[in-house]
């Protein structure tokens, strides 16, 4: 019976954090540049006590980790000149205070003082370290596809892009943020359209099935602690009238 109830209770604790990333993934279907995410559970074997049968063993479930979907989401034309989509591979550097960090999101705006940052007012890093910087006299952004800004002033920089050999390491970071110790690679090719957003990668029919069976299994699994739990009480009751 302990066993059946272990087995139910760490069921529905994988279940539950199952379920909150994918109403995780499902409040992010509209964030440019969110990647989808889905939990990587891992089974341990245990023996079971039993005399008849010391052979047999029993199963319990833990959520060993999460794996991140690193495909491209669609593009989304904005016509915005601020936006930047990356097609391919490739990560935008961004000036964070607590660090370089990095993103997919490149739905840029200047800020008051004329720099290009993020959403959140973090500067947009250039390939040679620094940010950019515009003025009235810049007139027209223009992005070309290596990721080069000019203006009327000319040239004013490359957006710096990178990618990581253990690209799945990158960790959250806030938004759509990541972080890694992992170190920093050049892509190589880069290929970006300005006025476009690269929107999130979420399949919201295929996370609604997901949520589904998950409350299924859950409810399942709580069928069999309910039942363990009866059987206890009804063994503990029983135990007591005969002594």
């Amino acid at each position: 019976m302990e066993n059946a109830l272990l087995i139910g209770m760490t069921r529905q604790m994988a279940l539950r954090r199952e379920m909150s990333i994918i109403a995780n993934n499902l409040a992010n279907i509209n964030t440019n540049g969110f990647k989808a995410e889905q939990p990587i559970f891992e089974q341990y074997l245990s023996r079971t006590a039993s005399e008849d049968s010391p052979n047999d063993t029993i199963s319990f479930v833990q959520d060993f980790g999460m794996h991140r979907d690193l495909r491209e989401g669609r593009m989304e034309v904005t016509d915005n000149p601020l936006d930047v989509a990356i097609s391919g591979e490739g990560y935008f550097k961004i000036d964070a205070p607590e660090g370089t960090r990095y993103t997919r999101n490149g739905a840029f705006e200047l800020d008051a003082q004329g720099r290009l940052v993020t959403r959140d007012g973090y500067p947009v890093l250039s390939a040679a370290g620094t940010g950019f910087t515009f003025g009235p006299e810049d007139g027209q952004i223009l992005i070309s596809g290596d990721g080069t800004i000019s203006t009327d002033q000319g040239p004013q920089g490359q957006l710096s892009l990178v990618t990581f050999d253990e690209e799945r390491k990158l960790q959250k970071a806030g938004g759509t943020l990541l972080k890694t110790e992992e170190p920093e690679v050049p892509v190589e090719k880069v290929n970006v359209l300005q006025g476009a957003v690269e929107s999130s990668n979420v399949q919201p029919i295929l996370e609604m099935t997901n949520m589904i069976s998950v409350m299924q299994a859950y409810q399942s699994a709580n069928k069999i602690v309910e039942k363990s739990d009866e059987l206890q009480r009804q063994a503990i009751s029983t135990l007591a009238k005969v002594n």
